[in-house]
């Protein structure tokens, strides 16, 4: 009979925001597979467990999975565990839960700690419908665009961001959805320098301006107000508002607002063409 992979999650500062049966699982298994085999020890030195680690990062992740298939089916068990937080989640994990899956090895989730469920929770901003987008492009063009979607979108936004960019993308989420959008910074949460900075896109902005930031951050943005929100629009209108406002290309419009209203491109694109044809015959 095959084992059991584990997926548990770890602490994401606080090192005693770890759940009894995650101490137990990581002690009973075979082996532990940690992004980070130095932070991973940290942790179980820390309960006392002296369970066998194997390094799981995303520089090995495809031949370690392969590894680790071969252990499970062996009917050994396996826990999954990275730095921090829930594995899979802008962390390594994917290829061996999909290749657990595809074996019909068991698989059992361990919750434990998120950052973006922490920072969502202590942000203050409506939480019952959200989107996580991972990290933020770094290119100033792919920024812009994953900044831009989020213009009539009524749902709070949750993203991961680099201290160094921080500041760039601050000014993009100001210049393109307002300065009064709702933004929340979480910065080091569950850790000795835990710190919200809560405001406008402005307010923002200016506290994080005047100093240096450092540690890691969970960036929260508001959803549009519902007299913001594109849905008042008919989709003809939308498309020339994204343009207007944006600045961008008719191609390019046409994707975003089709990101948006959840259709596909043609739909928008034969929008664009009847406005067009309209317009010229005026």
């Amino acid at each position: 009979m095959a084992g059991t992979l584990y997926i548990v999650g770890t602490p994401i500062g606080n090192l005693e925001d770890i759940t009894l049966r995650a101490i137990r699982v990581l002690g009973e298994v075979d082996c532990v597979a940690a992004e980070d085999t130095r932070v991973t020890r940290k942790l179980l030195s820390r309960y006392g467990i002296r369970t066998r680690l194997v390094s799981y990062h995303d520089a090995n992740e495809k031949k370690m999975a392969e590894e680790l298939a071969a252990v499970l089916r062996d009917g050994r068990s396996v826990a999954l565990s990275s730095d921090a937080g829930m594995p899979g989640l802008s962390d390594p994990g994917y290829r061996l839960i999909r290749r657990a899956v595809e074996e019909g090895v068991r698989v059992e989730v361990v919750p434990g700690p998120s950052a973006v469920i922490s920072a969502l929770s202590v942000s203050g901003l409506p939480a019952g419908d959200f989107t996580f987008g991972g990290f933020l492009p770094r290119g100033d063009t792919a920024r812009r665009k994953e900044i831009a979607a989020l213009l009539f979108q009524e749902r709070t936004a949750v993203y991961f961001e680099s201290p160094a960019r921080l500041r760039k993308t601050l000014e993009c989420v100001r210049d393109i959805l307002g300065a009064d959008r709702r933004v929340v910074v979480a910065r080091e949460l569950t850790k000795m320098n835990e710190e919200v900075i809560r405001g406008s896109a402005l307010e923002v902005l200016e506290s994080v301006a005047k100093r240096t930031v450092k540690g890691e951050i969970v960036l929260c943005v508001g959803g549009a107000e519902e007299k913001d929100s594109w849905k008042k629009l008919d989709p003809a209108e939308h498309l020339r508002l994204v343009r207007e406002e944006l600045g961008l290309e008719r191609m390019e419009a046409i994707k975003l607002v089709a990101k948006m209203r959840g259709v596909a491109r043609d739909a928008i694109y034969k929008v664009a063409l009847r406005d067009k044809t309209r317009r010229e015959e005026k």
